[in-house]
């Protein structure tokens, strides 16, 4: 499929349209607007947005609050297909503008198929351009992701939009004449994403540098297609963001607004992002749901009831309990596994949230590892220590190539205390082999003690 294929009539229908043999979506499960809903705790939306933590910047907060409260208004956030799925930091602005839909206002999810093609300024060098194919096939798989978060239904109903919609027949002489004489060089040499570059060894380009150009130029487009009057999108998108609202004052004499959410990053500071390849992935083929809930069960006390504000919808009551048990009881981690649970669901269904909560427990000797499928069994292996055997592999050797023991003596005394299982099954044998008892996949899981677990491969 090739970008110039897209009707612009065409996005406002229903429905993924996403290229045969790309990247699957967010999983088939069971969708999640099932069960999200605004908190009543709040007399309106902009509170909420407040309390959960997600207004980190914004055009006049007075004026937005008064905006959001008042008759439905129609918003959008842009999502750029520089990668093959969407990722955490997406999720932050799917799940506000869910939030915002919930309060009545419409939704315009735009997929980047023009702006894709350059990517905004990373902080240090610059982008490597995908082809037009590769950015036609991710335009498909991000939208469909992006479907899942928002209703097409109602008074509220959300529209799918396509940059290359309005772009694509716009020669450079009308985009400089019609667009880029509202921009002046000064302001957009200010930039953060712009002046962290121009102090760097890498410099940056005028493809980059125009990048803000273009998602002004959104903002625009569908201020006069739709009524549009506010954008949401990361604090570090802040520069893009007043590009569009300062090209509507200067082009239609009229303000609108914007709201920066905040990045997604632990207690220490450190971030999930692409470009230092951390980042937490949407899509199944990329971050599996067994390491996806993971993730989310390994975050810190210090973060986590931040973290499910943003990221869930249970509400302000709950929250406040589940932050006096943190508090009081912080060994239990029922917050943590309460958002681990709640934002795997969200992404990857119930079905998928309820399998790899089993495997977990299977694994730690709390289940039935028989019991559990190939493919979340094998999701679950790839995020342990790893050795590969035969049916006639000797345990001790494969606890030892598998890191649990240093060496074959250590391997012995740990099976002569009794502190090895091979599938949940205590070891009693020193020269026990792998056998031929073997679980979904040719897998086996070894485990030393309570808490430590490795997988076995059999070739």
């Amino acid at each position: 499929m090739r970008l110039d294929h897209f009707a612009p009539d065409g996005w406002a229908e229903r429905g993924p349209r996403r290229p045969a043999g790309t990247l699957s979506a967010v999983s088939a499960a069971p969708h999640v607007l099932d069960h999200q809903r605004n908190d009543p705790a709040f007399e309106d939306v902009w509170e909420e947005l407040v309390w959960r933590g997600l207004v980190h910047v914004s055009t006049d907060p007075g004026e937005l609050k008064a905006l959001l409260a008042g008759e439905p208004i129609t918003f959008y956030c842009g999502f750029d297909p520089t990668a093959p799925s969407l990722h955490l930091g997406n999720l932050v602005q799917l799940l506000t503008m869910r939030r915002l839909q919930l309060a009545g206002h419409r939704p315009l999810g735009l997929i980047g198929g023009s702006t894709g093609l350059i990517g905004d300024p990373r902080p240090t060098a610059e982008r490597t351009l995908n082809t037009k194919d590769i950015v036609a096939e991710w335009v498909g798989v991000l939208r469909a992701q992006a479907e899942r978060f928002l209703s097409f239904e109602g008074d509220s109903a959300a529209r799918m939009v396509n940059n290359l919609d309005w772009t694509a027949g716009l020669s450079a002489i009308d985009f400089l004449r019609d667009v880029g004489k509202y921009f002046r060089v000064g302001t957009m040499l200010k930039k953060d994403a712009v002046s962290a570059r121009l102090n760097s060894d890498a410099g940056i380009s005028y493809t980059e540098f125009s990048y803000q150009i273009l998602q002004g130029f959104d903002f625009l487009e569908l201020y006069r297609q739709y009524g549009c009057v506010l954008q949401t999108g990361g604090s570090d998108q802040w520069g893009n963001l007043t590009s569009g609202t300062d090209l509507i004052h200067r082009a239609e004499g009229v303000s609108v607004h914007a709201i920066g959410t905040p990045l997604i990053t632990n207690s220490d500071g450190s971030k999930f992002s692409k470009s230092e390849g951390t980042a937490i992935w949407l899509g199944a083929e990329l971050t599996s749901p067994y390491a996806f809930y993971q993730f989310w069960l390994n975050t810190d006390d210090a973060d986590v009831i931040e973290r499910i504000k943003i990221f869930t919808f249970l509400g302000r009551a709950e929250v406040e309990r589940l932050e006096a048990a943190v508090a009081s009881e912080p060994f239990r981690r029922e917050a943590q596994r309460i958002l681990a649970a709640e934002v795997t669901a969200l992404v990857h269904g119930t079905p998928a949230m309820e399998a790899v909560i089993a495997a977990s427990e299977a694994l730690f000797g709390q289940g039935d590892l028989a019991a559990l499928d190939a493919a979340t069994l094998r999701s679950a292996i790839d995020e342990l220590p790893r050795a590969t055997g035969t049916a006639a592999s000797p345990v001790s050797q494969l606890l030892v190539d598998a890191g649990l023991t240093a060496s074959l003596g250590e391997s012995r005394r740990a099976i002569e205390q009794g502190g090895v299982y091979l599938n949940n099954t205590r070891v009693d044998d020193v020269g026990a082999v792998l056998g031929g008892e073997l679980l979904a996949g040719g897998i086996a899981v070894l485990r030393r003690g309570k808490r430590t677990l490795a997988g076995v491969l059999t070739r």
